[in-house]
């Protein structure tokens, strides 16, 4: 008998979207990676009532909720959020918990799950972006397609590996939180579309900059394709987040970083998470540094490798001591 599950799960990266226009019939799409952190822990065990406790428990009951009801299931779990995601920071926060509650309830109650895009719909994730989706199956650095009207999840184009020598730092500035439910519905809905030479740009950026210095390791220019993705998408979404970066410290730490000559800089969805890509752990450090100031003393820092692995779901059985 399973006497309860643990999950961790990586944070997710958003590095750009690829169409706000949907002239070809697909909306929306993008690209990101995975990071180890601040990464997301949560303990699943049996119970007679479905309760939550923790950092983010009352998110974390709801997709309990859904789970249960979209398999037609009545059961109980007692749900232990040690490690949250800061919730609507760009870091994909709903949806690696609403996943990482999905998977630990389906391995505690040994529901089949035949693939994340299942695990989604049970949680109800992935109504516009499939990209932390992917990333919490199998992390790296993932590229999807868009979604169709009235369509599921959007596909899996491309993932791989991020190089094991890149270096990424993440910086969560002491700022206010990025636009989410109906604020960022309403955003989405009322956004001007983009020049189509500019949607026809970032797909030439992607396609032909990032892909294949992704594939051949090349790190400068990987990063100065994914910067220019950024400024352009950036402008995008700026009628709605007052700029093509969020303003105050998220702009500023943008700005720093760019100065300092960092490999690839950008805001990560709707921010305030800043992200910046670095060659070794000693320009890592310096560009952590270089941001410290404008993000606010009361930021978030933190510098590593991208995680090329999805979420880790452990199974764990009463001990039997033996006599």
């Amino acid at each position: 008998m399973t006497e309860g599950v643990v999950v961790r799960a990586p944070a997710r990266l958003h590095f750009g979207v690829l169409d706000l226009r949907g002239d070809l019939g697909r909306r929306f799409g993008g690209l990101g990676a995975a990071v180890e952190e601040p990464g997301l822990e949560l303990v699943v065990r049996p119970g007679d009532a479905l309760e939550a406790t923790g950092p983010d428990s009352g998110r974390a009951l709801g997709y309990a909720r859904a789970f249960l009801t979209h398999h037609g299931l009545s059961a109980g779990a007692r749900i232990e959020v040690r490690r949250a995601l800061p919730p609507h920071a760009g870091l994909g926060s709903g949806t690696q918990l609403a996943l990482a509650v999905g998977r630990a309830m389906a391995t505690l109650l040994g529901v089949p799950v035949p693939s994340v895009a299942a695990l989604a719909a049970a949680v109800g994730r992935g109504a516009r972006s499939a990209i932390g989706t992917f990333l919490f199956d199998a992390g790296g650095f993932v590229l999807e397609g868009g979604r169709q009207a009235g369509g599921g999840l959007a596909p899996l184009l491309i993932r791989r590996p991020m190089p094991t020598s890149w270096r990424c730092v993440v910086i969560v500035p002491e700022a206010p939180p990025g636009l989410s439910g109906e604020a960022e519905v309403t955003a989405f809905r009322t956004l001007p579309a983009p020049p189509a030479a500019e949607v026809e740009r970032v797909a030439h950026l992607v396609l032909m900059g990032m892909l294949p210095a992704l594939v051949e390791e090349r790190l400068a220019e990987f990063g100065a394709a994914l910067s220019e993705v950024q400024r352009l998408t950036g402008g995008w979404f700026a009628a709605s987040q007052g700029g093509a970066f969020a303003p105050g410290p998220t702009a500023a730490v943008v700005q720093a970083l760019r100065a300092a000559g960092a490999q690839g800089v950008g805001q990560s969805s709707w921010g305030p998470t800043v992200y910046a890509l670095a060659a070794t752990d000693d320009e890592a450090d310096r560009l952590a540094e270089v941001a410290r100031d404008p993000a606010g003393r009361g930021a978030y820092i933190w510098r590593g490798p991208f995680q090329n692995t999805g979420a880790v779901v452990e199974a764990f059985v009463p001990t039997v001591r033996a006599d």
